[in-house]
C-alpha cells in the first residue's frame, strides 16, 4: 500500500485539532506507507526531545499507541521511530522508557493481511525484543553502551572488576537479543525493514566496540582477579569467542546488502592459547593439576 491512508491523515488531524504538535509528528512518522520513517518527522520528534516544555512521558504513549496497531507497517515504523529516539533523542527519552516496568509486549504479535505481513511479523517480534532489552540494559548500569566513550579512556576499559563482572552479561544479552533478528538479504525487501537494519547495524558496532573494550579490560585485570571472579571472567571470555562468529555474520549481510565495506570493522581472532593460558590459571588457583582436567 502506497500513500498515506484515510486513516493516516484523520489520525494526524486528531492531534491537530487537539494542538499536540508531537502526537502528530508521530502519527506522521508512523503512516501505512511502506517507506523508513521519513527525516523531517524524525528530527522534529529529536528536536522535541530536547525541549524541556515537551511531555517525554506522552510521547512515549502516542508511540505505544501505533504499536497497538493491526497493520505491520505502522507497528514497524512505531518501533523505528522509537528505537531512532533512543539513539538521537535525549537521553531523558531512554531515561523514561527504561523506568516502565513493561515495554513492548509483542511476543504474539501477527498481521494476517498477507504473506508480506506473516514475514515482516516474525521480525516485529524479534526487533521489539531487542529493544526491550536495550531499555533493560540502560536499567541495569544507568548508561547507555552505545552512549558511553569507548577506547582505551573509555567506560568498558576503565571499569572495576565487580562492575565489569555484572556488566558484560548484560551487555552479552543486548547482543544476543541484536544477534537474533536473524535477517538475510533476501528479506531486506523494503524500506521499512531496511530502515531497522541500518539502526540495528550501527547499534552493534557501538555495543561490539565496548564488547572489546570489556574484553580488553577483563584480560588485563584476570590474573590478579580472585578465584570467583576468575571463573565468572572466563565464562564471559568464552562467550564472547562464540558470539565473535555471529557477529561476523551480521556484518557480512551488511556488506551483501550494499553498506559501505569500509563502516564494517574488521574482527580479529583471539589465538587459542590465550584461552588455554587462562584456563590454567583458573586450574592453578582451584588447586588442580593439569592431570585432572
Amino acid at each position: 500500500m502506497s500513500g498515506q491512508t484515510l486513516t493516516d491523515r484523520i489520525a494526524a488531524a486528531q492531534y491537530t485539532l487537539t494542538g499536540s504538535e508531537v502526537s502528530r509528528a508521530v502519527c506522521k512518522a508512523t503512516t501505512h506507507e511502506q517507506t523508513a520513517p521519513k527525516k523531517k518527522h524524525l528530527e522534529y520528534l529529536i528536536q522535541a526531545t530536547q525541549d524541556t516544555n515537551v511531555n517525554v512521558p506522552q510521547m512515549a504513549d502516542t508511540l505505544m499507541e501505533r504499536v497497538g496497531n493491526a497493520s505491520w507497517v505502522v507497528v514497524f515504523k512505531a518501533l523505528i521511530t522509537t528505537h531512532h529516539l533512543m539513539v538521537h533523542g535525549n537521553e531523558r527519552f531512554l531515561q523514561f522508557l527504561a523506568s516502565r516496568n513493561t515495554l513492548f509486549n509483542l511476543s504474539n504479535f501477527l498481521d494476517k493481511t498477507g504473506s508480506h505481513g506473516y514475514d515482516m511479523s516474525t521480525f516485529i517480534r524479534r526487533y521489539s525484543r531487542y529493544l526491550n532489552e536495550k531499555a533493560f540494559a540502560y536499567r541495569q548500569m544507568s548508561f547507555d553502551f552505545g552512549r558511553v566513550k569507548k577506547g582505551a579512556e573509555g567506560a568498558m576499559r576503565t571499569m572495576s572488576v565487580e562492575k565489569l563482572l555484572k556488566g558484560m552479561p548484560t551487555l552479552q544479552s543486548q547482543i544476543d537479543a541484536l544477534l537474533d533478528f536473524d535477517v538475510h538479504p533476501q528479506d531486506l525487501n523494503n524500506g521499512v525493514i531496511n530502515a531497522c537494519f541500518l539502526l540495528l547495524f550501527k547499534d552493534l558496532i557501538k555495543l561490539y566496540a565496548c564488547y572489546n573494550d570489556g574484553i580488553i579490560n577483563l584480560l588485563e585485570k584476570f590474573f590478579q582477579m580472585k578465584r570467583s571472579q576468575c571463573k565468572d571472567g572466563l565464562e564471559i571470555y568464552k562467550r564472547f569467542l562464540t558470539r565473535m562468529t555471529r557477529v561476523s555474520e551480521f556484518f557480512k549481510i551488511a556488506e551483501q546488502v550494499g553498506i559501505d565495506k569500509n563502516d564494517i570493522p574488521e574482527l580479529t581472532q583471539a589465538p587459542e592459547s590465550l584461552l588455554e593460558s587462562l584456563e590454567t590459571h583458573l586450574n592453578t588457583l582451584e588447586g588442580k593439576k593439569p592431570e585432572d582436567k
